[in-house]
C-alpha cells in the first residue's frame, strides 16, 4: 500500500476539533506507510501519524497499555480517529524528547549503544502473559501463527506471490538463500517473547544519553527476541547507527551473538522480506542491496 498523501491543511484541520491550542505545527521524518507531523498544544508536544488503517496504531496503543514502563519507554496513544475522508486514519501520541539513532550523528553514538542494549533486554523480559500465539499479532496480543518454525518458514516461496513482483527476480538465486534458510530453521528453538521486529533506527529516540522513546511497533512479533539482534546485524551495512550496534555487541557484549545459526537464519528471513516488498513495489536498487546481502550472509556462515 502506498503512503498517505493528505494535505496538511487538512490534518491541521482535523487537529483542530480534538485540540484547542496547537503551535509549531510541522512535517516530520516519516516512516514507509505513514505521513508523520509534530505540534504542541497547551505547552505539550505531540505526533500525529497517518495511515490508510488504524491497525497498526491500535497495536502500538496495545503495546503502551501492556509493556510500556520506566525501563522500556513507549510514548502513550492519545487519540486514534478516522480522518473523515474515509480513507485515513490519524493518530496522535505524546512526543518523546530526542532524536532517532538513525539521525544522530555518528560521534555521538557510542554514548547510546549500552543504553539500547539495556533497551534491547526490557524487550525481550517483557511480560507476555495474556498473549498466544507467534509472529506478528494483532491489537488484542494473538499472534498469526501456531509456532515460531511456522512463521520462519513463511518466507518460502510457496507463500509468496512471485509473480505479483513489478521487477524481474532472478528466482534460482531466491531459491538457494530459501533453501538455506529452510535448513537452519532446524536450530531455531520455540521461544515466544516479545520481539519489536525492526529495532535499532528510526524507531528509537534517544536524548542526553539516555533512550528516550521506543516507537512504532506496527512489525512487532511474538517470538525469539535474538530477530532484533538479527535485524541490527541484518542492516549493519545499510546504516552507520546499525554498524555501531553490531560491532558493540562483537566487542563488549559478545553473549548476544552465541547462537550463530539462530542469527543467520533470522538474518536471511528478514531479508526475504525486505527483498520480496522491494520487488511488488517495483525498486530494483533495493532489491539488488537486499539479494545481495542475503547472499553474503549466506556464504559467510
Amino acid at each position: 500500500m502506498t503512503k498517505p498523501a493528505v494535505a496538511p491543511s487538512q490534518i491541521l484541520a482535523h487537529l483542530a476539533r480534538r485540540f484547542a491550542d496547537i503551535s509549531d505545527f510541522q512535517r516530520m521524518s516519516e516512516g514507509e506507510e505513514s505521513q508523520a507531523f509534530g505540534f504542541g498544544d497547551a505547552g505539550s508536544p505531540y505526533i500525529a501519524r497517518i495511515n490508510h488503517s488504524s491497525a497498526g496504531f491500535e497495536k502500538d496503543r496495545f503495546l503502551f497499555q501492556r509493556f510500556a514502563s520506566a525501563d522500556l519507554p513507549i510514548p502513550p496513544i492519545v487519540t486514534i480517529d478516522p480522518l473523515g475522508d474515509g480513507d485515513h486514519w490519524c493518530c496522535v501520541s505524546r512526543r518523546a524528547a530526542g532524536i532517532t539513532l538513525e539521525d544522530m550523528a555518528v560521534a555521538d553514538l557510542p554514548a547510546i549503544l549500552d543504553p539500547v542494549s539495556k533497551i534491547l533486554d526490557a524487550i525481550a523480559g517483557a511480560d507476555t502473559a495474556g498473549t498466544s500465539g507467534f509472529g506478528p499479532f494483532d491489537a488484542s496480543g494473538v499472534g498469526r501463527f501456531r509456532n515460531w518454525r511456522d512463521f520462519l518458514l513463511a518466507g518460502n516461496e510457496d507463500c509468496r506471490d512471485w509473480g505479483k513482483a513489478a521487477i524481474q527476480v532472478d528466482m534460482g538465486r531466491v531459491r538457494a538463500i530459501l533453501d538455506r534458510t529452510g535448513q537452519l530453521v532446524a536450530h531455531c528453538p520455540e521461544i515466544r517473547k516479545l520481539v519489536h521486529g525492526d529495532f535499532g533506527s528510526n524507531n528509537v529516540l534517544a536524548d542526553a544519553g539516555r533512550i528516550t522513546g521506543v516507537i512504532d511497533w506496527s512489525e512487532a512479533l511474538l517470538g525469539d527476541p535474538l530477530y532484533d539482534v538479527a535485524n541490527i546485524l541484518f542492516w549493519r551495512p545499510w546504516l552507520d547507527c546499525m554498524e555501531q550496534q553490531a560491532h558493540f555487541f562483537e566487542s563488549s557484549q559478545p553473549d548476544r551473538l552465541h547462537h550463530r545459526q539462530r542469527l543467520v537464519c533470522f538474518q536471511l528471513r528478514i531479508g526475504i522480506e525486505v527483498l520480496y516488498d522491494a520487488a511488488l513495489e517495483g525498486s530494483d536498487a533495493d532489491m539488488s542491496w537486499a539479494l545481495a546481502r542475503c547472499e553474503d550472509i549466506a556464504e559467510a556462515n
